[in-house]
């Protein structure tokens, strides 16, 4: 198949990676095991076992007219511990190389159809000038846009880092969420070769 480029031109891409069919319930299981891999699963509470103090009983068994307590570290004592405390967990799901990649060219694809791929040649900035990448994105009519290049000049990560709702990613770098999350994807012509290649 065929895509247009900004300012002329067509580029040949493969169907297999830019025309696959739209699979939601794929994209949807490898985003939530993208998602859950960036989960720190650090937090910790400590339980009833766990805390300090409590080794002696607080009162006698009978005659104090209180409820009888044998731990003043039980749940309901102040500073007591967690009933069911939270522990370190990892919240990694399996997702194999070959869904992720079906996944990815399902959404590929999407962004095809629904004119959320936009294409450029190429994309240089000869200073890390914030403004003029911004009159760039208007000229091209982009709001909140992922930007992905073949290559990441310093030029156009330190002009594109002080706009709000813009990203700027290295095509091998392309994952699922961030495609998925901007409304538009402003790609080179050398970073569509490179996802071709990683999809194929």
């Amino acid at each position: 198949m065929k895509l247009s480029i900004q300012g002329g031109g067509s580029i040949e891409v493969s169907d297999d990676a830019f025309g696959a069919q739209f699979n939601e319930a794929l994209i949807h299981q490898v985003l939530t095991a993208y998602r859950a891999g960036g989960r720190a699963g650090t937090k910790a509470q400590k339980t009833r076992a766990e805390v300090s103090g409590g080794g002696k009983k607080p009162w006698k068994q009978k005659g104090s007219g209180r409820a009888r307590a044998g731990t003043t570290r039980g749940p309901i004592w102040v500073g007591g511990g967690r009933a069911f405390a939270a522990k370190p967990r990892d919240y990694d799901q399996k997702v194999n190389r070959k869904m992720y990649r079906a996944a990815m060219r399902s959404v590929f694809s999407e962004l095809v159809r629904q004119d959320r791929l936009v294409v450029v040649d190429a994309l240089e900035l000869p200073q890390p000038r914030t403004r003029e990448l911004a009159v760039r994105l208007r000229e091209f009519g982009l709001g909140r846009v992922l930007i992905l290049v073949d290559k990441l000049a310093d030029n156009l990560r330190l002009a594109a880092r002080n706009i709000p709702g813009v990203a700027v990613l290295e095509a091998r770098e392309a994952n699922p969420l961030a495609l998925v999350q901007f409304e538009k994807v402003l790609a080179t012509t050398g970073a569509l070769k490179i996802v071709e290649e990683r999809l194929a």
